[in-house]
């Protein structure tokens, strides 16, 4: 296997990447940024003039000075072009100490000495001790699984010349990986936790999430049961993480044992509990008969429950409440938990700030050659998009806003937009009846009394839930836009209108006019059995119409251009955000459509992305390696060689078929054989891990 190609962003001034990033030091908050290799370069018959050079790296074993020091040697051998014509005479690796917050420097002269030293948050050097490399090989690892593509590209594009390599590719690594975890494992907290995680806790940290998965990517669930076994018996809290693998292992009534025996001693672990509902709500959606799939929800329902009530400031716990009201088909319970979840500001992962390259250089290597593939950057940036398209504003949630939405999609898919809107004004008061109760009410001489001080009373939402300005502004203007579009239709042509939902009531203006108006209450009855909507969940209704209104559109004109006899043109572009625009409202053969008319357009790894979801949810083994092929195949072309999600797409498919059908059909795909070798690459690794399925 050649290793991915080597990029070179060039600097403006000497040293100025590493200096960008020693400044960025004190504001990092996860687990840092990739590593950076910045590279000194001089031209053999100019000795007086050197450049600078720099890319970014993951996965590269940071476990000592002399392994970094080893990395920077292999691009003293490098086949660039520009190889030939300029020598490396030194080089600087920076690898992140995310628990000591020390930036670890490994400095290289060519040919000459190693220095190995690290840098503070202010800037300071210091002296770099094993326990600082212990700590920087584990962050390392974790970085490498954090910052992996997924393969549809997104984390590929957000930063450019990053080099990805596999951290873990032998037992003898992974080995060292979890004996490295096991020791620092209750020093995971100071690492933080993803954004929809309030607070890092022993379970829940960047930690955990990393050894979770590395063990639902590889399947070495033995080793993560022996792992979490050793740890369990220094704190029971661990029983969660137990749990889990041994739940995607299939090892489901040990599981059940190890819940029921951890929460006799723990009974209000949160993790725990809500560990216990996700897996009961699991086994409800696949429930055999009705009585069954009811049975298994009451249980979950009652783990869930308690759960919000060990951590009534987790979003998690909150959102795994809606989701069993939503499997339970309780709507008006399922809309009024998602109220209650707390939501917080995402904090993405830490990205390199770096100055305006000189230049960039970005080579191909021969073995990644596929027309399809190499065609896609240049005809990627020629093409037009609608407006309307490009402000869909729910393609752009992350963290507890994303899986929010998620539920609130779930719900319109099931029950539709306008029974939504019922259950909606059922449960929140609206604003026009808010209005017309006030109205009728100052008519009437009326006192004060406890359920008018209930409403006077009404908390502020928080801060977080807010709209800025920038968006009340953009609501108002979209009011104005929406006021001129016509009555819509579904996409079946049915007179079905999109109906744009009315605003509930401001929760800060009826603290604001209680002060004033008295009610009665007789007037006050139907709304103090309401509650006041947050302006989050209010906003997140908005985007939802706006979200249906395009589906609506694009659905319309498809049927009128069908019935035509007429193609329905759009550019690859606009067919990718259809596709994920039908994705999200939870139309996946819409969204399969989509997708395909994109890639008959031109290439595009998110597209295929999301027809591999559906292939592999269909079980389409042919066209499923197919897919893969191409989706390794361009992100090698982009510097990866490691991509979590298509390593667990190749082993499952052993797993289920055998790895001597799946190289078989990975070889007679009549594509060429360098291209091929990469996916084989994949295979290799199941095999070298003894996944299921590879002994035949």
């Amino acid at each position: 296997m050649p290793a991915p190609a080597v990029p070179e962003i060039s600097e403006e001034t000497l040293h100025e990447s590493i200096d960008a990033r020693t400044e960025t030091l004190i504001s990092l908050r996860e687990l840092g940024p990739p590593d950076l290799v910045h590279l000194l370069k001089q031209n053999p018959r100019s000795t007086g003039k050197q450049t600078g050079v720099y890319h970014h790296v993951t996965g590269v074993d940071a476990s000592s000075s002399a392994s970094l020091a080893a990395y920077i040697n292999t691009l003293t051998y490098s086949d660039s072009s520009q190889a030939a014509t300029h020598k490396i005479v030194e080089g600087l690796y920076c690898c992140y100490n995310a628990f000591s917050r020390h930036d670890m420097r490994v400095h290289v002269t060519i040919p000459g000495t190693v220095e190995a030293y690290c840098v503070d948050e202010k800037g300071e050097k210091r002296k770099a001790t094993d326990e600082l490399w212990l700590e920087t090989y584990l962050c390392s690892v974790l970085r490498a699984y954090s910052y992996a593509d997924d393969g549809s590209g997104d984390t590929i594009r957000k930063i450019m010349g990053v080099r990805r390599f596999n951290p873990v590719t032998n037992t003898e690594t992974e080995h060292r990986f979890l004996s490295a975890a096991e020791s620092l494992f209750f020093r995971g907290w100071q690492l933080g936790s993803d954004s929809v995680v309030q607070a890092p806790n022993n379970v829940s940290n960047h930690l955990t999430a990393g050894l979770l998965r590395y063990f639902h990517t590889t399947g070495r669930f033995a080793s993560a049961i022996n792992l979490f076994e050793k740890l369990r018996t220094q704190n029971v809290e661990v029983s969660s993480l137990l749990a889990k693998v041994l739940f995607m292992g299939n090892e489901e009534v040990q599981g059940v044992r190890v819940l029921y025996q951890a929460l006799k001693n723990s009974p209000m672990d949160y993790v725990m509990l809500d560990t216990q509902a996700e897996f009961l709500l699991k086994k409800a959606l696949t429930a055999a008969t009705p009585a069954q799939k009811e049975e298994r929800l009451k249980m979950a329902l009652g783990c869930a429950d308690r759960s919000t009530i060990a951590a009534p400031s987790e979003f998690g716990t909150w959102a795994r409440l809606a989701q069993v009201y939503v499997a339970m088909e309780d709507w008006e319970n399922a809309l009024t938990i998602l109220n209650s979840c707390p939501m917080f500001t995402y904090q993405d992962k830490d990205a390199p700030a770096m100055p305006e390259p000189k230049d960039v250089y970005l080579p191909t290597l021969p073995e990644t050659r596929l027309d399809e593939i190499d065609s896609e950057p240049e005809s990627r940036f020629s093409e037009q998009v609608d407006p309307s398209l490009l402000n869909l504003r729910a393609a752009t949630y992350r963290g507890t806003f994303k899986l929010a939405y998620g539920i609130l999609t779930e719900m319109t898919a099931k029950i539709g937009w306008d029974q939504l809107l019922k259950i909606r004004s059922n449960v929140f008061v609206m604003e026009d009846e808010y209005r017309s109760e006030k109205q009728d009410s100052v008519s009437q001489p009326t006192k004060r009394n406890p359920s008018t001080d209930a409403l006077r009373g009404t908390p502020e939402p928080p801060t977080n839930g807010d709209k800025t300005e920038e968006e009340e502004k953009e609501e108002e203007s979209e009011s104005s836009a929406d006021s001129t579009v016509p009555t819509l239709t579904n996409g079946h042509g049915e007179g079905n209108p999109v109906e744009k939902p009315t605003h509930t009531i401001d929760p800060g203006e009826v603290k604001a006019d209680g002060d004033t108006t008295a009610s009665t209450d007789e007037h006050l009855s139907r709304l103090n059995n309401k509650r006041l909507c947050e302006r989050w969940l209010d906003s997140l209704f908005m985007v939802l119409y706006e979200d249906l209104r395009v589906y609506t559109i694009w659905r319309t004109q498809v049927a009128q251009h069908r019935a035509q006899s007429m193609q329905y043109k759009k550019s690859a572009e606009e067919w990718e955000i259809l596709g994920a625009l039908a994705e999200r409202l939870q139309h996946r053969d819409e969204a399969v459509e989509a997708y395909s008319a994109c890639l008959a357009a031109r290439f595009s790894p998110k597209a295929l992305a999301g027809i591999l979801r559906a292939l592999e949810k269909q079980k389409s083994t042919r066209d499923t390696v197919g897919a893969v092929i191409r989706l390794v195949t361009w992100q090698y072309r982009w510097y990866s060689e490691f991509s979590p999600e298509l390593l667990h797409t190749i082993r499952a498919l052993i797993e289920e078929e055998g790895a001597v059908k799946v190289r078989s059909i990975i070889q007679a795909t009549s594509l060429p054989q360098s291209v091929l070798d990469l996916t084989h690459h994949y295979a290799a690794l199941c095999a070298t891990f003894r996944s299921n399925g590879t002994d035949g």
